[in-house]
Parts: C-alpha cells; structure tokens; sequence
C-alpha cells in the first residue's frame, strides 16, 4: 500500500467516541472520561486532530501546550497520545500527524507569534517500546532523556524515558 493519502479533521464532540476507539485499540492504558471531555472541548485543529483515510478515522494525535518547570514565561507541547489503528501503521500516518503539529509550531512562531514561547516539544515513552523510540528519534530528532520509574500505574513495566526535540 505504500504511503497513504490522509486529511485531517477536527476532534469535537460529535466525533470524540472515534478517539476513544483508536486510543483503546493503541495504548495498554486506558484514559479517563476528562481526557476525552477536554480532547472535545479543544476546538484546535492545529494540535490535536484525526487522520481520515478514505473517510474513516485511521488514527489521531492529542497535544497540549504546558509551561516549562522553572523556566517561567517558556512552554512546551506535550504529546499526550498519537496512535495509529495497527492495520494503518507503517504508511506513513504517524509521520504525517506529527510532522503536521511540527509544521504548525513553526508556522505559528513566525507568522503571528502565537506559540513564540514555545521551546520544546516531549512525551513520554514507555521504557520497553522500542519502536516508538525509534519513530520518534530516527524521524523527527527527538532525544531520548531522563528515566522516570513508576511513571505508569498498571502496566509492566511502568518506566518511561522521555524524550523531547529543542525547538530552539
């Protein structure tokens, strides 16, 4: 199949049932009913949104813009999740979802300001998951950081590193 052709859509609340069916479908945790409240509320196409192939949601990727600890008036964007259905994986989606936020980060820190005091961008990854690592590392330059233990409640193993990509 190659690369797929994908568009973009907004997360609302007449669609937010589909990100919670993906994210059930993708992650071993699961997330509570205020995550997907607060995914519906957003309205910002820009950071968190679905990826439609052939009009069905394949996949979706969920940001948020949170300071930076002990650097006061500096942000970050925070991956909360990007998930990809398995049959849809490998064509390219997840690149596209993440490049499609990178994209705007920039856009918007040159155009108008907005998101000028964004400096970074981080997740964390659960210590066992390889692939993600990789993903994130080999595609976009993202550093693997810190190990923070007992990160995850109910999964094994419940380590995670970060990782996070400068912005500037």
């Amino acid at each position: 199949m190659g690369t797929l052709s994908i568009d973009f859509g907004m997360i609302n609340a007449d669609n937010v049932e589909q990100l919670k069916k993906i994210n059930q479908a993708c992650f071993p945790v699961t997330y509570n009913a205020s995550f997907y409240e607060d995914m519906a509320k957003k309205h910002d196409e820009n950071l968190c949104k679905f990826a439609y192939w052939n009009g069905f949601a394949v996949g979706a990727i969920c940001t948020r813009v949170e300071a930076i600890p002990d650097c006061p008036g500096r942000h970050r964007i925070y991956i909360m999740t990007l998930g990809v259905l398995a049959a849809y994986r490998n064509h390219g989606i997840g690149s596209k979802l993440v490049s499609s936020v990178l994209d705007h980060i920039t856009s918007a820190q040159k155009e108008d300001g907005q998101l000028y005091t964004v400096d970074e961008i981080m997740l964390h990854v659960q210590t066992s998951n390889e692939d993600a690592m990789k993903f994130y590392g080999e595609k976009f330059g993202f550093e693997r950081g810190e190990l923070v233990e007992n990160y995850y409640k109910r999964i094994d193993p419940p380590h995670c590193y970060i990782l996070r990509k400068k912005l500037r």
